[in-house]
């Protein structure tokens, strides 16, 4: 593990495996995990010659937790700085749900800079909440109600967060180590990139997106149902859809093995 100053007081947590690896690949965490949601596809893309980079986002994890700069502007920004100083000429990118939707905007924003290929897994995105013109999504009040419980009991809320996260069902010791990992950042910055989430709009970024993507969604997906992955791949060009039956958000361990399987494919071909 590195730091990387991405302003003046705020420095990045970037882990490196394999920096030797043919391919680079960069990953990005949903909210409000932090890199450690990859372990089990950390322990395989190495040994497969791949550069596995990861980052803690600003508020989670080992990253500093400014008051502010939540928004997927900044985040995009953090993540350019990141990319910019890796000395690779071109990487996959990878992002979980949030992640995916700050991938999205990434490559917008800086016009896919080094990036090669984009993987979106259970993206939140275009649009979090659904709105007119924008359907799939969660509804307002639902969203609205998560934000209010987050801003008085936060421990409660992640556990209620966890029910509905995964399509399979997992060991109490899991569901305690994953509640580690939701709660290990502090909860304005939880609070402030859940507000995003809520707010943010990506519609018009997508139709700048031209690298072969990958859409990665489960059927039984219930924070970002299956209708936003199909609007993904309607709207970006040169995307391909991989349906899991069997998965539900936690769409990169419902079904592991077939998912490590079908992510280490796509970054290969």
């Amino acid at each position: 593990m590195y730091y990387v100053s991405v302003e003046r007081g705020v420095k990045l947590a970037v882990y490196d495996l394999n920096p030797l690896g043919r391919k680079a690949v960069f990953l990005v965490h949903g909210w409000p995990l932090n890199h450690s949601m990859f372990e089990y596809q950390l322990d395989l893309l190495p040994k497969l010659g791949f550069r596995c980079i990861a980052v803690d986002l600003r508020g989670f994890g080992n990253s500093d937790a400014p008051w502010s700069g939540y928004g997927y502007d900044r985040l995009a920004d953090d993540l350019y700085t990141i990319i910019r100083m890796i000395n690779v000429p071109r990487m996959s990118l990878v992002g979980f749900s949030m992640g995916g939707a700050v991938a999205i905007h990434y490559m917008a924003r800086y016009r896919e800079y080094k990036i090669s290929k984009l993987a979106l897994l259970s993206a939140a995105a275009p649009c979090f909440v659904s709105r007119k013109g924008c359907p799939g999504g969660l509804p307002l009040e639902q969203v609205n109600a998560l934000i209010a419980q987050i801003g008085r009991d936060r421990p409660q809320a992640i556990y209620d967060f966890e029910k509905s996260f995964f399509g399979q069902p997992i060991t109490p010791a899991f569901g305690e180590w994953f509640r580690s990992v939701t709660l290990s950042g502090p909860g304005y910055s939880t609070l402030e990139t859940a507000e995003t989430l809520r707010d943010a709009d990506l519609r018009a970024d997508l139709e700048q997106i031209s690298v072969p993507t990958g859409i990665f969604y489960g059927i039984l997906d219930k924070i970002c149902p299956k209708e936003l992955a199909l609007t993904l791949n309607r709207n970006i060009r040169n995307s391909k859809l991989y349906r899991f039956e069997q998965s539900g958000h936690a769409i990169f361990y419902d079904e592991l093995e077939k998912f490590n399987q079908e992510l280490s494919s796509f970054l290969t071909g």
